[in-house]
């Protein structure tokens, strides 16, 4: 019933706003439902299973010398002469770059004519001492007199010494001019060419001594702490699987490389084959018994904190988590973990870009 004194006209007035207010009400509180509750985001996730490491791990890497040597001059000057080209075998001895000499060769002769003149000054102070050390004996001279000549043979003496001291100098510095090759081997680099100045240290040549063969493997952390120098590696030709050698760790580098952080590891060769080449392309292949190991997809790795890390599913809740995981090694399809996994877990493999922790997730399918 309306009130008393309200018409009809207003009392449907009245009615039709009270309704429009409850529709505007439910409206708003849809919206807001469906801003604080988005629809959970599709995702294809795999459950975390650990299976037998049967396949050996393998890894790719090159063959440098055991024993390389960079050779260079030990003063500067105006290269004359650089005969070094890469792949010739050099023996002991062979002369391999010059410079010119022709400011050492004048230091040369002039440390030969001091020496002259210091000789001849010795001889004549020999004398003249011998001649008064008789007349002193005689009583014929004074021993003032004698003590003079003793000091002047002494000084003269002295004379001779450092100028024999400089020629040696002098010589030394000749044989600087040019670099010869101290071991048998193979030049792997060189460096400038005839014409050019160069500087005390600078490098003219690399040579790869024939004394020794390593493989030299690029590996991540995990493996590298847990190598050990009685693991046998066999190393093969990647052009070639059926040349083959057997080598074992011979040295590990003690710090990561600033950009790929792998550290280098190098496998000494046991009599390799004359086919592996210094800077062939090698794989080198170890059998491990490091028991079960957890595979994943590698669509399913992410970063967080600049790490690896996947998303984790709560089964009861829908929603994930990010987590970071150490990789022990990974490949184009798969990811080897090696710590922040357990069998069972549910990680999504596929949508990981577009997550965010806490939110839910609806399943679409799942990896086997």
């Amino acid at each position: 019933m309306p009130a008393p004194g309200t018409t009809p006209h207003q009392f449907l007035s009245l009615g039709f706003a009270l309704a429009a207010c409850s529709l505007t009400l439910a409206a708003c509180g849809r919206e807001a439902e469906t801003k604080a509750e988005p629809p959970p985001r599709p995702v294809r996730t795999t459950t975390i299973e650990k299976r037998e490491a049967l396949a050996p791990l393998t890894f790719t890497g090159r063959i440098e010398a055991e024993d390389e040597v960079t050779v260079a001059f030990r003063i500067s000057g105006r290269l004359l002469a650089n005969d070094t080209k890469i792949g010739d075998r050099v023996e002991p001895g062979q002369l391999l770059a010059r410079l010119e000499s022709q400011n050492e060769m004048n230091g040369l002769r002039q440390a030969q004519a001091a020496l002259a003149a210091a000789q001849g000054q010795l001889t004549q102070a020999r004398n003249h001492y011998e001649r008064q050390e008789t007349l002193l004996a005689q009583g014929w001279t004074t021993r003032a007199n004698f003590e003079v000549a003793t000091q002047a043979r002494q000084t003269a003496q002295s004379q001779v010494e450092a100028a024999e001291a400089q020629l040696n100098t002098a010589h030394d510095l000749v044989s600087f001019t040019e670099v010869k090759a101290d071991a048998p081997g193979k030049i792997t680099a060189t460096g400038p060419s005839a014409g050019e100045v160069v500087q005390a240290g600078q490098m003219i040549a690399r040579i790869a001594r024939q004394d020794g063969r390593d493989a030299v493997f690029d590996v991540p952390a995990q493996l590298a702490r847990s190598a050990s120098p009685n693991v046998q590696v066999t190393v093969s030709l990647t052009e070639d699987s059926k040349v083959t050698a057997q080598g074992r760790i011979r040295q590990i580098a003690a710090q990561a490389d600033p950009v790929t952080r792998t550290f280098e590891v190098k496998v000494g060769l046991t009599e390799p084959p004359s086919a592996m080449r210094l800077g062939a392309t090698v794989n080198g292949r170890v059998e491990t018994g490091s028991g079960p190991v957890i595979n994943i997809p590698a669509t399913a790795l992410t970063r967080m904190n600049g790490q690896p890390a996947v998303w984790i599913v709560d089964p009861s809740t829908s929603a994930v988590s990010v987590r970071n995981v150490d990789v022990l090694r990974f490949d184009q399809a798969q990811v080897i973990i090696s710590q922040g996994l357990d069998a069972g877990e549910i990680i999504v493999t596929a949508g990981v870009q577009s997550l965010h922790p806490g939110q839910k997730v609806r399943v679409l399918g799942s990896d086997s």
